[in-house]
């Protein structure tokens, strides 16, 4: 009996290693089927990274991205832009309109010479000789030898805008010397005439004052003397 239940325990123990022999050889082990299980996950796992350097090019992308971007701007299109627009802005502030200045001694020749008609007056002549445009602004204050007065404008000869000259033109004012009926007082021959410039308001120093020769035997004025704005023509200048 008890040989007969050893040998049926023996035989019993290599059917046992058959079948898990047999077992590991056709894969339905419950150990190849837990490796088969694992397989998958690792192939998904693997299927997950093989996507990732695609999101991580796009991540490189994006980083890089402002970086490449805010360095057009600067040194690119950003960059040149910003030095079109400076160098135009430089462009029209040098090649634009300029400050414009005051005719006077400086930029102009200036004539005075008494004339036949109308009696008694006497003609100024203002000459740019200068590179650029002036302004010939109110009207000449005049000066005969040590005078302590001005004579006053003739506002009625006020033009309706400034007299600009451009380099070489000429512009005149017309001076009653004085009073063709003899009502003036004070009349006395002068030898020697300053003309001084008002700036861009009124009774203001327009620059340097301009000193023309007058006939040799003098000019006669008296209290009447009286002076008209600048002209653009020499008949405005003797109208009154």
């Amino acid at each position: 009996m008890r040989t007969s239940r050893i040998r049926l325990l023996a035989a019993t123990g290599a059917a046992l290693a058959a079948l898990a022999l047999t077992a590991c050889e056709d894969g339905t082990g419950t150990e190849d089927e837990g490796a088969g299980t694992s397989r998958p996950g690792a192939t998904a796992t693997t299927d997950t990274p093989s996507d990732k350097p695609s999101d991580s090019a796009k991540d490189d992308s994006t980083s890089n991205g402002p970086s490449r971007t805010g360095g057009n701007k600067d040194t690119g299109n950003g960059g040149t832009g910003g030095g079109d627009k400076a160098g135009g802005g430089t462009a029209e502030s040098d090649d634009g309109p300029q400050a414009r200045v005051s005719c006077n001694g400086s930029n102009t020749t200036v004539d005075a010479q008494p004339v036949s008609r109308p009696v008694n007056h006497m003609l100024i002549t203002v000459k740019n000789s200068g590179s650029g445009t002036c302004d010939l602004t109110y009207y000449p204050v005049l000066r005969f030898d040590e005078m302590q007065w001005v004579p006053q404008p003739v506002e009625a000869s006020k033009p309706q805008a400034v007299v600009t000259l451009a380099p070489g033109e000429t512009a005149y004012a017309g001076v009653l010397l004085s009073a063709a009926d003899g009502s003036g007082d004070g009349g006395a021959t002068a030898h020697k005439l300053t003309v001084a410039f008002q700036g861009s308001t009124p009774n203001s120093d327009g620059g340097p004052s301009a000193v023309p020769g007058l006939p040799a035997d003098g000019v006669y004025y008296d209290s009447s003397m009286a002076v008209t704005y600048w002209q653009q023509s020499q008949a405005d200048a003797l109208t009154y």
